[in-house]
């Protein structure tokens, strides 16, 4: 399938994977003050598993453009893309699509042309 037969969610969608897997070059990336008061070594790796996330389901997903996703820290320390049975913290990643300038919401996120990604990365307690 070429870019010109994709759906429009499909575009979207590739364009956020690019946006997530080169996070900062690709997208503005930013992290809220919570998700930066947690350790070097914690944020790396919450970062490496937002840049290869793909456990996308309907449920995080409904309209397939990939946009959204929660990383979890089990009880043992461990960070996964799975949820736990019980998890000691989750943190959510988002991707907004703005204008160039960054002042209002994209008037087509499927157009690389007329829009610029924002990937937020912050604790699910911070939303």
């Amino acid at each position: 399938m070429t870019a010109g037969t994709l759906s429009r969610s499909e575009r979207i969608a590739r364009l956020n994977d690019r946006a997530r897997q080169a996070m900062g070059l690709a997208c503005v990336a930013v992290a809220t003050e919570g998700f930066r008061a947690l350790s070097d070594e914690d944020q790396s790796r919450v970062r490496e598993l937002v840049e290869t996330f793909d456990a996308f389901t309907p449920d995080n997903d409904p309209y397939g453009e990939r946009d959204f996703g929660a990383i979890y820290r089990d009880i043992e320390g461990r960070w996964t893309t799975m949820r736990p049975a019980r998890s000691a913290e989750t943190v959510f990643w988002k991707i907004d699509a703005y204008d160039r300038k960054l002042q209002f919401a994209s008037e087509d996120p499927a157009n690389p042309a007329v829009t610029r990604r924002v990937l937020t990365i912050m604790l699910a307690s911070e939303y």
